[in-house]
């Protein structure tokens, strides 16, 4: 009962422990299909639940059915059919929006008031896992719409999903492009628009955390 008790308290927690067990284990899973559909659906259940948990806005619970449930239908056909470009495709375009709607709504539940709790530390990085997803989503859509935007090191033309995702942490972290590269114009575009929101992420959100936590220890 206190176990269940804590991950009420602290969904964003759980979210974000299960991003991560997600980026860990898609190494072992990617040649199974049975283990790439898991860890989607998975993942995108553990996110329903963080947005429900957060939400501060009657219209979320709207958007997540809209955008969330066909997502999750083309995470599983996706699973079975990676390499099908209108797939890849439509995934993407309920992928982005409902990723990008549930950061939207975790970072207004960081910023509704002025006192940090535990469970809005772990939503900082949560919502942080899931602008990357949605970015990689972003990425997927763009070698289908633009064949060949990103270039690995083997000098191979359209990346997998999870070197696209790669490409999303290293892009939003600032720490670099690292062995992918965005080479035409269309696909750095988005790179730099991603790099943008990166930034603005530390300097708005995690800054903001910042400066709430110092306060509070200057008025002990």
């Amino acid at each position: 009962m206190s176990r269940m008790r804590t991950l009420r308290e602290h969904p964003s927690a759980v979210l974000l422990v299960m991003q991560l067990v997600a980026v860990l284990s898609y190494p072992f899973l990617d040649g199974s299909v049975a283990g790439r559909a898991v860890v989607g659906v998975v993942q995108m259940s553990v996110v329903f639940l963080a947005a429900w948990a957060v939400r501060r806005t009657p219209a979320l619970s709207w958007v997540a059915v809209l955008l969330g449930g066909p997502a999750m239908v083309f995470t599983i056909f996706e699973a079975l059919q990676p390499s099908t470009e209108w797939v890849v495709l439509v995934s993407a375009v309920f992928h982005v929006p409902f990723y990008f709607y549930v950061s939207y709504a975790m970072i207004r539940y960081l910023f509704h008031d002025d006192k940090v709790t535990r469970d809005e530390l772990f939503a900082t990085g949560a919502a942080f896992t899931v602008v990357a997803w949605g970015f990689a989503y972003v990425y997927a859509a763009a070698q289908v719409v633009w064949p060949e935007s990103f270039v690995g090191i083997d000098g191979t033309g359209d990346q997998g999903w999870f070197k696209l995702l790669y490409l999303s942490f290293t892009t939003l972290t600032s720490v670099g492009l690292s062995d992918i590269m965005p080479v035409q114009d269309n696909a750095r575009s988005l790179v730099m628009v991603e790099q943008v929101a990166g930034v603005f992420y530390v300097a708005l959100v995690v800054a903001r955390l910042v400066g709430l936590n110092a306060i509070r220890h200057s008025r002990r």
